[in-house]
C-alpha cells in the first residue's frame, strides 16, 4: 500500500493516475503538512476513486493543543466527514511528550466512520514504543505514521521492525518520513512494512514546493510492487 501526499488537485490527479494507492491531503508541506481547505478537500474528492485521508492539523507550532485548537480540529473533521473523505490524519501530545488520551478521546469521538491514522507527532513523544501501546487501546485508530523516531530513518530501522511485528497490524505501522526511491526497498524488506507514505521524495527537486514527479512516482510504484512480490 503506497500513500503519497497530495498539496493540490493536481497532485492528487497524478497519485491516482501513476499508481499510488491513497491519498494524504494537506496544505502547506513545507510546514510538514497542515488541514487543507474546504475548497480543496472538496475539488479533490470529486476528482480522484481512490482513498483521501485528510490532515487535520491547525497549526505547525507544536503538538500540543489548546482548548481552542481542539474546537477547530472537531469542526475540520466534520468537514471532512462531509465532503466524503476516507480517514483522518491527526496527532496530539501533552506537556510532557505523551499521547495525549484525553483529547484524543474527544477527536476520536468526531471521526466515527473514518479511518484514523496518528501522524508523526509519535515521533516527538518520549517514548515510541509505549506510545504505540496506548494508541492500541483505540480500535478506532487505524494506522500509525513513523519513522521509527526522531533520528533518521535508517537508524530506526531495527525499532521500526519490532514495532511492526508487536503491533500485528493492529493499528496498522505506516512507514514513512526519509523513505527515499533509493531505501525503500531495503527498508520493506527489514521491517516487513506492509505501506509506505511518501511526501517530498516523489517531487521534483525533492522539494516541498516542487510539483509531482510523474516519472519519480511510476518508479516507486514499480519498486514497492516488486518488494512486496519478492
Amino acid at each position: 500500500m503506497l500513500e503519497i501526499i497530495a498539496t493540490c488537485i493536481d497532485d492528487a490527479i497524478k497519485i491516482e493516475k501513476n499508481g499510488g494507492d491513497r491519498i494524504e491531503l494537506v496544505s502547506s508541506l513545507t510546514e510538514g503538512g497542515l488541514t487543507p481547505s474546504y475548497g480543496l478537500i472538496d475539488e479533490v474528492m470529486k476528482r480522484v476513486s481512490i482513498p483521501v485521508n485528510v490532515m487535520i492539523r491547525p497549526h505547525a507550532k507544536s503538538f500540543i493543543y489548546s482548548d481552542e485548537d481542539i474546537k477547530i480540529m472537531i469542526e475540520d473533521i466534520k468537514i471532512a466527514k462531509k465532503l466524503g473523505a476516507n480517514g483522518v490524519v491527526l496527532g496530539i501530545l501533552d506537556s510532557e511528550g505523551n499521547i495525549d488520551e484525553e483529547n484524543l478521546k474527544t477527536l476520536l469521538k468526531y471521526s466515527d466512520c473514518l479511518e484514523v491514522t496518528f501522524h508523526r507527532a509519535i515521533d516527538e513523544s518520549k517514548n515510541l514504543i509505549e506510545s504505540v501501546k496506548i494508541l492500541k487501546k483505540y480500535p478506532d485508530v487505524k494506522r500509525i505514521l513513523t519513522s521509527g523516531g526522531k533520528d533518521n530513518i535508517q537508524k530506526n530501522l531495527d525499532i521500526l521492525e519490532k514495532t511492526i511485528e508487536n503491533s500485528e497490524n493492529n493499528p496498522i505501522i505506516l512507514v514513512g518520513g526519509g523513505l527515499t526511491l533509493n531505501n525503500v526497498e531495503h527498508i520493506i524488506e527489514y521491517t516487513k512494512a506492509k505501506e509506505v507514505h511518501f511526501g517530498t521524495a516523489v517531487r521534483k527537486n525533492s522539494s516541498p514546493m516542487g510539483d509531482i514527479d510523474e516519472e519519480k512516482l511510476k518508479l516507486l510504484v514499480k519498486k514497492v510492487e516488486k518488494v512486496s512480490i519478492d
